[in-house]
């Protein structure tokens, strides 16, 4: 992994992001902490040229985006209009929003419409990525619904290392059971607090084998390694300034 494949996830600092103004600054930030690219997610309004202009400004990448669940699903055509405009070729779908995982008819239908969409992107030039969480390692019929969606479709991934601990599976395999089919991957570690609870944490300060997840995920061809955290004990940006610090010293070749 080169420091040149390290982004942030805006969803981060969707706090300080919410006008066009609050957008400049936090890219500025991001830049100055040596990060080289951006995943565009949970952004206030802002038209897709004065973003990039933003980016450009800083030396920034806009290396992909979020994309609202709705939209994948029943008008991706809207979406491939969006990346072209950001000169972007990856997107993710979020989160299985109104999906009952309970349902066989309801992960059917989320699969038909990924499946759908995953063609509409491709015949574009893009890719359609999935994000998960830890829902999706509730089991159905033998097999956790995460199989069942790679097993399904031609979907790419975007793992998200913390979430699928979460779900307790194994980041590591995960990366390796995507191979070829991994561009994106959410860097997000996960620790036990000092109040004993689940936490996410910055990358290098939580439990999760980052050298093996990296090393299988550069094994499955990933382009983009993304530091994402939900949650932050302080300023978002001092996490990320840690996570950047760590990777730099720690991960990249």
């Amino acid at each position: 992994m080169k420091i040149e494949q390290v982004a942030v996830q805006l969803y981060t600092l969707r706090d300080f992001c919410k006008t066009p103004e609050d957008i400049a600054k936090s890219f500025e930030k991001v830049a100055a902490m040596g990060y080289k690219a951006v995943q565009a997610s949970a952004l206030g309004p802002i038209e897709p040229d004065a973003l990039l202009k933003i980016a450009a400004d800083n030396g920034l990448t806009i290396c992909a985006t979020h994309e609202a669940s709705d939209l994948i699903r029943t008008e991706p055509e809207k979406v491939v209009e969006k990346l072209a405009a950001l000169n972007c070729k990856y997107t993710a779908y979020p989160y299985p929003s109104g999906v009952d995982f309970g349902s066989e008819e309801s992960v059917k239908s989320l699969i038909d419409d990924l499946g759908k969409a995953t063609e509409v992107l491709k015949a574009a030039g893009q890719v359609l990525t999935y994000h998960n969480h830890h829902v999706e390692f509730r089991k159905m019929g033998g097999k956790t619904i995460m199989d069942i969606i790679y097993d399904s479709i031609p979907i790419d991934g975007e793992i998200d290392t913390y979430w699928v601990q979460y779900g307790g599976a194994d980041p590591v395999a995960w990366c390796k059971k995507l191979k070829g089919r991994l561009p994106l991957l959410h860097l997000k570690d996960f620790k036990i607090n000092e109040k004993n609870e689940i936490d996410m944490a910055e990358v290098g300060n939580g439990n999760l084998d980052f050298a093996g997840i990296i090393k299988e995920g550069e094994a499955s061809g990933c382009e983009w390694f993304i530091v994402e955290q939900d949650r932050t004990p302080g300023d978002p940006f001092d996490s990320l300034k840690m996570s950047f610090d760590y990777i730099s010293a720690n991960l990249v070749s």
